[in-house]
């Protein structure tokens, strides 16, 4: 896998790197945490909606399956 770079407005680099130093973290793991918070809340609304989808058409899909 092919590991992302994440290019950030120097201002931001800054204020992450200064916040990785008070909390004694690497940068990377304060960007990991806030990337994986921001997938977690955007896809839980997009997973209520396709289950939502599922439930009202399930009959449908079982017949598409067969």
């Amino acid at each position: 896998m092919t590991e992302p770079t994440l290019h950030l407005p120097p201002g931001l680099q800054q204020e992450l790197a200064d916040l990785a130093d008070a909390t004694a973290r690497r940068p990377e793991d304060i960007a990991l945490d806030a990337v994986r918070q921001r997938v977690e809340q955007e896809s839980a609304p997009v997973r209520a909606a396709a289950e939502l989808l599922a439930g009202a058409h399930a009959d449908l899909l079982r017949r598409l399956g067969r």
